[in-house]
């Protein structure tokens, strides 16, 4: 790819946004909060005449409201921070970074002759990179070979670290990512229908795992199937299919995307069944949960269409979500599977890393810290019945009717946020020194405060745990 990813490379002035708003310096703070409400702003430079003497943050109001003497909010200019870090408009966008992150701000006035001309935030560097992925995506749209989808994913690691680096949170971070994928998967499909020739019947390609929720991250395998119209007949159209299958399979392999160790692919005929026979998977799964058929029904709740018929997934998903909801047993063996996995703390809730093997000294992000959230919010939408899939939007949609508490749902959408940021940090370091994103992560890499409030994050999912096997009455399993 030779188009640029991110915004490090252009000048700020072409990042920043005019016209700020700003504040005189005999202002009174209660102005300032009003300002940056109306404005929907979370900052505000303080000036004197043309020259910018200070900056104004939301932090500066919290800090001035915890150590407030008096109920009378003071001017501007006893809160505000100075002096002034700010940017010519020359500068760089790494530059920008580099001041941002050596200062711990996300905020900076962009002054020009000594004149206030922009401001340039973590939202702008933010912005610009998503755009860099939907360049990805584009370019991707034109790859007419293996080959050219090869190179265009290349960038991929690149694009992580400049979204993490540049301010998007786990949930954007984990779209963007998963949207090159989806366009990955689709340009295969494309490639795959133009040597193959138009499909007999209708067919809906699905991704399950974290394609399916929109949670990838550096480092992923692929697990998706096929639903196909019950038209299907296997003598006439299984060859098709099965090419079908393995040609965007493999190709996904060839770009990255590992075979997914489960053998939980469309190239396995199991995964790739007419809609009538996936109605049984589904009805098997929750009449009869063993523990690998909830495994797999818990794993195949996650599907979301990719290319195809998105009808055909829309009306299994539908009756499975009723099937599920109004089965207590089906629900209780899915409490089960969420306390499968517990977080690394120790008997006195300090972090817990392995210290065997390869990983010694180091804690599975994955499967120790995000798998069991992903595991409990999955059961508190279907307690409510919610067609969402992705982690986060799951937890929201649980907020009335489900067992959880608003209070745990508060804490373990935080935690999720928190855990998830963590790793994907963890993942940026090792893509910008060159290395293959993984989630083995020692607890030793973070800071002080940032290894508490992830011990934090992580008892939160143990207290969670805790009270679903008091609801259901069973017992976490090793």
């Amino acid at each position: 790819m030779t188009r640029e990813l991110s915004g490090l490379a252009v000048p700020v002035e072409r990042l920043m946004h005019g016209d700020p708003v700003t504040l005189g310096a005999d202002a009174h703070l209660r102005q300032a909060a009003q300002l940056m409400r109306d404005q929907r702003i979370s900052c505000v430079p303080i000036v004197a005449g043309d020259a910018v003497i200070g900056m104004l943050t939301l932090r500066d109001l919290r800090n001035w409201l915890a150590d407030a003497q008096s109920c009378e909010p003071p001017l501007v200019t006893t809160c505000m921070s100075a002096p002034v870090i700010a940017l010519r408009p020359d500068d760089s966008g790494v530059d920008a970074l580099l001041l941002m992150l050596h200062h711990g701000i996300s905020h900076l006035p962009v002054i020009e002759d000594g004149r206030l001309v922009g401001m340039l935030t973590h939202s702008d560097f933010v912005r610009r990179q998503a755009s860099s992925a939907l360049f990805m995506v584009a370019d991707i749209g034109h790859c007419d070979d293996l080959a050219s989808l090869q190179g265009a994913v290349t960038a991929l690691p690149q694009l992580l670290q400049q979204l993490v680096e540049g301010g998007a949170d786990a949930v954007a971070t984990g779209r963007l990512i998963t949207s090159v994928t989806d366009a990955v998967t689709r340009r295969l499909l494309f490639i795959a229908q133009r040597e193959l020739g138009a499909a007999p019947v209708p067919w809906a390609w699905v991704a399950c795992g974290s394609q399916g929720r929109q949670e990838q991250t550096g480092v992923t395998d692929q697990d998706n199937a096929l639903i196909l119209d019950d038209r299907f007949e296997p003598q006439l159209h299984g060859a098709y299919f099965e090419a079908l299958a393995r040609q965007v399979c493999d190709g996904l392999n060839a770009c990255g995307y590992v075979y997914c160790p489960g053998d939980m692919m469309a190239v396995n005929p199991r995964w790739r069944q007419p809609l009538s026979v996936w109605r049984g998977y589904f009805r098997q799964w929750i009449a009869q949960p063993d523990p690998k058929a909830q495994m797999l029904a818990s794993v195949m709740f996650d599907l979301r269409v990719i290319d195809g018929t998105a009808a055909l997934h829309a009306t299994l998903q539908a009756e499975t979500l009723a099937m599920a909801r109004a089965s207590s047993i089906f629900q209780a063996h899915m409490a089960s599977n969420a306390l499968t996995h517990r977080p690394p703390l120790n008997w006195f809730g300090g972090l817990l890393p392995d210290w065997r093997g390869e990983h010694a000294g180091q804690i599975d992000l994955k499967h120790a810290g995000v798998a069991p959230m992903v595991d409990l919010a999955r059961l508190y939408a279907l307690q409510v019945g919610s067609s969402a899939v992705s982690t986060r939007e799951r937890l929201s949609a649980a907020a009335q009717g489900s067992s959880i508490s608003q209070e745990g749902l508060r804490d373990l959408i935080e935690a999720f946020d928190v855990i998830s940021r963590v790793r994907l940090r963890h993942q940026a370091q090792q893509a910008r020194s060159g290395g293959k994103p993984d989630n083995w992560f020692a607890p030793r890499e973070l800071a002080a405060l940032e290894r508490s409030h992830l011990r934090d994050a992580l008892r939160v999912v143990k207290i969670q745990q805790t009270a679903l096997s008091n609801h259901y009455g069973i017992g976490a399993r090793a």
